[in-house]
């Protein structure tokens, strides 16, 4: 801890180097770091083109669409991949997450202004905000159109039943699995009508994994990079910055057990782009404003610093590999 400290100390120093002389940019220290950004980059787009291409090329059928890398079928967007749990509640527990979530942030940004958006924590945050957003408004959504085709089901098997003359009236739990006795008609969840998710859909299980990724990168790096060298310097953490690396984290990980959506490995690219997003923006604040950097280890100024892009990508493949080695541990579970 004491080294990492120091590391810290070296490569966060007082403001002293003016980040708009060119003098700043042109050396080795950048040209290594925008190469690795560059390429981190260029691989990602080649990965999204390669497999979310391939599904959008597709010859049309819903079966060959979600036999893609990134296929997804329209109920893995609201249901739970528990059968015992019905879907009301993993939209409850969305309506819950993102009134905490949209609470803390809106206490947050009234406290600190726009300004918190110089922090990739505000960033995620905002992310995994959006993603339960998202969340509600399709699981309310698929609620209402799963109800809708229920419901006609039941009523015309009764009709049909009293036209006959041997209608007798239902008893507890005696249409449980009337959808199944309807054939094709209703289309929730049923293995040979299911249909293609929806645009909104893919937007949200993309939001979903790059929030996945962004939530573990920054908690990781808020506790284990940051927090020792804030301590040492008897640092005492508020409310609000303790919650921002706990609750979006926590809350995620209840909707990754509860949801059925896929964990394809590739679109790590979209997490991938999202974190070299924020490090070009924080690349032309400085250019053009000299001013301290939100995180020590971005500082250009440092020996240190391509040491540090490097092990924060890492860090990164880490972090999006766990949340993929859960989502296989749960589908692994579920399969037995």
């Amino acid at each position: 801890m004491r080294l990492l400290t120091r590391l810290l100390d070296h490569a966060w120093p007082v403001m002293v180097v003016d980040s708009t002389a060119p003098s700043y940019w042109l050396n080795w220290r950048f040209l290594l770091c925008a190469v690795w950004i560059v390429v981190a980059m260029v691989f990602s787009a080649f990965l999204i083109w390669r497999h979310e291409g391939r599904r959008e090329s597709g010859d049309g059928s819903i079966g060959d669409q979600n036999e893609a890398a990134g296929g997804l079928y329209y109920d893995e967007v609201w249901g739970t991949c528990w059968k015992s749990i019905h879907q009301i509640w993993l939209l409850a527990y969305r309506l819950l997450a993102f009134s905490v979530l949209f609470a803390l942030l809106l206490t947050d940004l009234i406290i600190g202004g726009a300004g918190k958006y110089y922090f990739y924590t505000e960033w995620t945050f905002t992310l995994v905000t959006i993603y339960f957003g998202l969340g509600c408004s399709l699981s309310v959504q698929g609620f209402l159109r799963c109800r809708h085709e229920v419901e006609p089901d039941r009523n015309s098997y009764i009709s049909a039943d009293a036209e006959h003359g041997s209608y007798v009236p239902p008893q507890l739990g005696e249409h449980e699995d009337m959808p199944s006795q309807t054939g094709n008609s209703n289309c929730c969840g049923e293995a040979n009508c299911r249909t293609d998710a929806s645009t909104w859909g893919y937007i949200m299980q993309i939001v979903f994994q790059m929030s996945a990724g962004a939530v573990m990168l920054t908690d990781s790096v808020f506790w284990l990079v940051l927090y020792p060298s804030l301590i040492a310097r008897g640092y005492r953490l508020s409310f609000l910055i303790v919650s921002k690396h706990s609750v979006n984290g926590i809350l995620l990980l209840g909707d990754a057990i509860l949801n059925r959506l896929r964990f394809p490995f590739f679109r790590m690219a979209y997490f991938v782009l999202w974190t070299c997003t924020f490090v070009i923006f924080q690349w032309i604040i400085h250019a053009c404003v000299s001013i301290w950097w939100p995180y020590p280890f971005m500082d250009l100024s440092s020996p240190y610093a391509p040491l540090w892009y490097l092990g924060i990508g890492l860090l990164s493949l880490v972090c999006y590999g766990l949340c993929f080695f859960i989502f296989r541990a749960k589908r692994s579970y579920l399969s037995r």
